[in-house]
Order: structure tokens, then sequence, then C-alpha cells
């Protein structure tokens, strides 16, 4: 018996939406596939959608770990392309079925998993509120060093702001990434030359042997796991786009949204890691130097946090509705936001590089498998069609069970393999705390749910 998704049609997943570039009213319009004659936009924005993001401390945090890890600065910035280029080029493809359906990425799940999507949907929606955590952290600690006031008030008011913002959706978090695409990046790049003129930013290698060839890889991972984090999101910010829009176009303004921004970002980590270290907002302060300079660098560390939390707080609404949930879009996006307060104090009040690590690769370590079962499945469906109705797709009860089969066995098969405080599998430990848990959860899933499903249509045909 097929399960058909004409759930996603429900009247509360349905509602006001933007008629147009510059439209800023509330988009109560949730996870309803959009018909061709709502669309509207260019390819082109999907790059400062993409750029802005990524362009705060969590990146910057995260560049730092390279070296924290001993592979120093040449080979932390090669492992970091690595797992960046990676990663981005997973989430730029998967914004390509935006125009095509009309739908985000986790509704459009909903044709490979069915109503079992709810599991992958409540997955993609704590990362949503971890996320926003990870980038709120940084924010708060720049602007209460910038106002003098307590970090929870701080964190109080990065969050408020973002909330707002979610609550409006689509429109109004395309305009502010296409603002702050330009002031962060300004702001960032002084901070790079005020970096470079005043320390030695080429450290060499702590590590050696096995140790530093472990540590290699488990800096790609940790560089992948970054940019492929938003691969569940991907969907999201290109629904809205025509249905004729050149895929090449989607596919590379994303690319290079989140590829270049990771890159430089992270790279300012690797090469500034001696002088952040754990107290990033602080780092910053000082290579910056007091007084006006140095004060707009924090005010802009807290715009970034913003920035990038909307997505996490507007993804995270459309996947509240993914799994059931029939809560408005905008109530949902700011239930996401209240949530993220709670995890932020946790990250701060104790080893903070210790829990950003874990929470970064755990929130992530699902999502290769998820990838590699919608792509399966959407290359079965999509073959000589130019588009998608998400909500008029059949699938199979079988097929979905298969599906959740697949990637619940792909993350146990991935476990020994992870590198955390929380998992230490005996596979990195043993190999020097090389973590390649994310490769092996996507071939594991792609061999499975492939080998599945083209044995299923053959059947089907006799």
């Amino acid at each position: 018996m097929a399960f058909r998704v004409s759930a996603l049609n429900a009247a509360t997943f349905s509602g006001h939406r933007p008629t147009g570039s510059g439209d800023l009213t509330v988009e109560t319009h949730g996870i309803a596939p959009l018909t061709t004659d709502q669309r509207y936009g260019h390819p082109a924005r999907l790059f400062t959608v993409w750029f802005a993001p990524q362009v705060n401390m969590t990146g910057v945090f995260t560049g730092t770990l390279a070296i924290a890890l001993g592979l120093g600065f040449w080979l932390g910035l090669l492992a970091m392309l690595i797992g960046t280029v990676l990663g981005s080029a997973v989430v730029a493809y998967l914004s390509t079925w935006g125009p095509r359906t009309g739908a985000g990425q986790l509704p459009n799940a909903r044709m490979a998993f069915g109503d079992l999507v709810v599991v992958p949907g409540i997955l993609q929606w704590g990362s949503s509120i971890a996320w926003d955590a990870l980038v709120g952290l940084f924010g708060g600690e720049a602007l209460a060093a910038l106002l003098g006031v307590p970090f929870w008030s701080a964190v109080l008011i990065v969050l408020v702001v973002q909330g707002v913002v979610g609550f409006f959706g689509y429109e109004l978090i395309h305009r502010l990434q296409a603002v702050l695409t330009v002031i962060l990046f300004i702001t960032f790049a002084v901070f790079t030359v005020k970096l470079v003129s005043g320390h030695d930013i080429v450290v060499a290698p702590s590590a050696a042997g096995a140790d530093l060839a472990g540590a290699f890889v488990f800096e790609v991972t940790i560089a992948l796991s970054l940019a492929i984090s938003w691969a569940s999101y991907a969907a999201d910010f290109s629904r809205y786009l025509p249905s004729d829009s050149s895929r090449w176009q989607v596919f590379g303004y994303s690319f290079a949204g989140i590829a270049l921004a990771y890159s430089f970002v992270q790279g300012i980590g690797i090469a500034a890691a001696a002088v952040i270290g754990e107290h990033t907002a602080d780092g910053v302060h000082a290579v910056m130097g007091g007084g006006l300079l140095g004060g707009s660098a924090l005010l802009v560390i807290a715009l970034a946090a913003i920035g990038s939390g909307v997505m996490n707080d507007y993804s995270g609404s459309l996947a509240l509705q993914t799994i059931g949930v029939r809560v408005r879009r905008p109530v949902s996006a700011v239930i996401v936001t209240v949530l993220a307060f709670g995890l932020i104090l946790w990250l701060h009040a104790a080893d903070t590089a210790t829990r950003f690590t874990d929470v970064l690769l755990l929130v992530s370590y699902w999502i290769p498998a998820f990838v590699a079962v919608v792509v399966v499945d959407w290359m079965l469906r999509v073959r000589g069609r130019p588009s998608i109705d998400p909500s008029a797709e059949p699938t199979a009860r079988r097929d979905a069970v298969a599906a959740l089969f697949t990637f619940v066995l792909a993350y146990v098969a991935a476990v020994p393999f992870m590198n955390t405080t929380l998992i230490q599998g005996a596979v990195a430990t043993a190999w020097h705390g090389a973590d390649i848990a994310y490769f092996v959860n996507f071939i594991v899933a792609l061999a499975l749910y492939g080998s599945y499903r083209l044995l299923a249509v053959k059947t089907r045909r006799r």
C-alpha cells in the first residue's frame, strides 16, 4: 500500500507567502509545496543567503581546532579545505531540488521516508536548536563584552532579535543576509589584516607520525561536519525560485557562498588560534584593539550570530511541521529560539572547546545517511522529469521502512569510527583519533538502500 505525502498540503502548513523580492510581510506559509505561479527570484541571491550565515565566530573557532589537534597551519588549512569542499558540494546539490519541487528539504524527504520522516525530522529539529546554541554562544559573549552586561542577558538580546527575523521568514532572511554579507566580509577582512600584521600565523605541526595522520583525518571530518550540517536545510532557501531556474546556477551560487565563507573564517581561525584560543570574543577584541574598532568588531560578531541563527530558526520551524506538529511556521520558529537559550548556557558553563566539538559532531553524524537515502530515492523518481510535486508522489510502505532501517543501521555501523568525548569508537581510537564516521555512515546507507531500491525496481518489472 502506498503512502501519499498529501499531508504536506494541510491548511496549517500553507498561508501567506511573500509575492516577490522586498515583500517583508510575515510569512505564515509552511511546508506546503509552492506552485509555479508562486515563485520568484534569481539563483544569484543564494550566494549571500549562504555566505553570511557562515561568517561568524563558530567557523573561526572551528578553525582553531586544527591547531589544537597539532596539525600546524598548512596541514590544518589543507584538511579544512578538503572537508569544506566536500560538505559544500552536498548542500549545493540538494539546493537544486528547491526550484524543482517548491518544497523544503525535510518535506522533500517525505518522498523517501513517507510518514517515517518523523525520525530524521526530530533529529533535524534538534540539530536546529543545537546550531542555534553554537552560534548564539559567541554572539552572547561578544555582546556581553560590548555592553558590560551578564552573559545570559546578552544571549537573550541576541535570541530575541533573531527570533523576530525568523518570525517574519523567508524574504526578510534573504534581505538580511544580503546586507550582512557586505558588513561581515569587510569586518572579518579588517580582522584578518590586523591579525597578519601583528602575529606569527604559520605554526608548525606539534603532532607527528600516526598521531599527525589521525589529526589530519579528524580535521577533515570536523570541517566536513560544519558544511554538511546545512544539508537538511538546503532546499528551504531555494524553494521560492522559479521551477525553470538554472540548476548549474543554483548549485554554483550555493556552493560558492558556503565554500568561500567557510574557507575564509576557518582560515582565520587556523591563523589566529594562538591569539583567540577559547576566549573567542575577547581574542578578537584584543587583536582589533580597543575603542571604536574593537567595539564595532564585537557588535558585528553578535550580528553574525543573528544572521546564522535565523537560518536555524527557519529550518527548525519547517522540521517541526514536517514531523506532524500543526503549529504555524512563525510560532514554531520562536519555539526553536527559546529552546536554544538553555543549551547556550550549558555550553558556556564549562569546557567550551570540548563541549563545542562534541555538539558540532554529534548533531550531524546522521546527515550523510539521510543524504544517501533521499538522493537514491530522488534519482529513481526524477529521471526525465523537470519538476516534481512532492505532495502527489506515492511512497510504498516497504520502501519507507527500508529507508528508515537503512538510516538507523548506517548510524550504528558508524559508531566504532566516531571520536568524541561521549562516543570513543574502537576504530577511531586505534587509528589515533581519525574519525571517518561521516564517510562510513554515507557509504553504508548508499550501498544498502541503493541495492534495495534497484532490486525492488527489477522485481516490480517482472
